[in-house]
């Protein structure tokens, strides 16, 4: 589950490598200045004037050879000049950082779980879910409280939404107003995920007969990876070896025991599309969230009794904090993870979470968990005291709510109001 460090990348001035000179895939670049001579001289070292086109001759290749003894010495000074100046940091080791790697093509995200889980308290990687008190405010429109977008639309937005959750219309919303708000928007999600999932199931389910075998999905999911279909299909069918590379064997391991989670009993390794979507959406069968559960629990578990305590919840995944502000970043974590830790998910405050704890804590569809989720977000904002939250409260705090600053918040409230 933890995560790989990550580095700045190296910055090179133009006065170090001038870009119109080295071609970052190699040899030189085309010149229509170029002559088939170059005009470097030892005694000035200057750079060349002039760049050499890329032809096979052999005196071509040979003068390039002389070009590049001239710039050896220059270059190596560079390079360690630049490794002793970089500034490295270490990726945050509380931020859900991930190995590079190309985007996910169409049909991986298609047919592949997603990564995240909206309106679902807590990560896969066992990480707490940053934004998950927005995902249940805004529902589906938390696309549109971008931070670039125009704050007077966004302002307008939210007073919008705050006469919706004031479901009794006396211009304040209370805790149990909130709680129905947020479980009106985490069905939204379910929804949502829903749809998501015929298109899903329609692409590896081809022949339209309603059910899906492993074996079926292992091609599909292999050709959205670059493999041959046809390929893969008939090795397959043969019981071949795929030949597959460590990572792309690794993730179809972790997706194979997935699959078999969410084949409900009697088992017949086949899934329809109500159990797709389970494995999909783990969050949306009790059976696929106790699995949830108990991956997120053996990652984190230290000593394997199958629970976790607060030093095991909050210990920093493996990494190097290089500086001053990574480390303030993974306190900040250390500090939330404890709250959340002892005030949320330890229910009977015996300083051991269970499985059972976890699981209850990450039902999105928990309304006792509704109800503690709307009193923290109403305690945020709440400045009068009153355990309410009025207009002006929640657009001065629109940013925790909506992840988007409003300029000039109590401009005209009462008007647009």
């Amino acid at each position: 589950m933890y995560k790989e460090t990550h580095h700045l990348p190296f910055q090179y001035g133009s006065t170090l490598v001038p870009p119109h000179f080295l071609n970052p895939l190699g040899g030189l670049y085309d010149n229509a200045a170029a002559a088939n001579s170059v005009k470097l001289t030892e005694e000035t070292g200057c750079w060349p004037s002039v760049v050499f086109r890329r032809r096979a001759s052999q005196a071509n290749i040979i003068i390039i050879m002389a070009v590049w003894r001239n710039l050896a010495a220059p270059l190596l000074l560079c390079a360690l000049f630049l490794l002793q100046t970089i500034n490295v940091h270490a990726r945050p080791a509380n931020m859900s950082a991930s190995k590079e790697k190309s985007p996910p093509t169409k049909d991986e995200n298609e047919i592949l779980p997603p990564d995240h889980l909206n309106g679902v308290k807590m990560e896969m990687d066992g990480h707490l879910n940053k934004d998950f008190h927005q995902e249940v405010f805004l529902g589906k429109e938390i696309e549109e409280f971008e931070e670039d977008s125009e704050p007077r639309r966004n302002r307008k937005k939210l007073i919008e939404i705050f006469t919706k959750v004031d479901y009794n219309k006396d211009k304040s919303v209370s805790a149990k107003e909130m709680q129905r708000w947020i479980m009106v928007k985490t069905e939204e999600h379910f929804q949502e995920a829903m749809v998501e999932n015929k298109n899903s199931f329609r692409a590896v389910d081809p022949d339209g007969d309603g059910h899906v075998t492993w074996d079926e999905y292992r091609v599909k999911f292999l050709a959205s990876k670059g493999f041959n279909e046809k390929e893969m299909a008939e090795k397959i069918k043969n019981n071949e070896d795929l030949k597959l590379d460590e990572e792309t064997q690794e993730v179809l391991e972790s997706l194979k025991d997935r699959w078999f989670q969410a084949d409900t009993p009697p088992a017949d390794q086949v899934l329809n599309e109500q159990e797709f979507l389970s494995f999909l959406h783990p969050e949306h069968s009790r059976g696929m969230l106790k699995y949830m559960v108990k991956e997120i629990v053996r990652d984190l578990d230290q000593d394997g009794d199958k629970k976790l305590t607060l030093s095991e919840f909050i210990s920093l995944p493996v990494g190097t904090v290089e500086n001053q502000q990574a480390q303030d970043i993974d306190d900040d974590w250390v500090r939330e993870r404890k709250k959340e830790f002892e005030e949320v998910i330890d229910a009977n405050r015996d300083g051991i979470v269970t499985m059972e704890e976890l699981e209850e804590y990450m039902d999105p569809m928990n309304e006792h968990n509704a109800l503690n989720e709307a009193r923290q977000m109403i305690a945020v904002a709440d400045e009068n005291q009153n355990h309410n939250l009025e207009l002006d409260e929640i657009l001065k705090y629109s940013e925790y709510f909506t992840g988007s600053k409003l300029m000039d918040y109590a401009r005209n409230v009462h008007e647009e109001f």
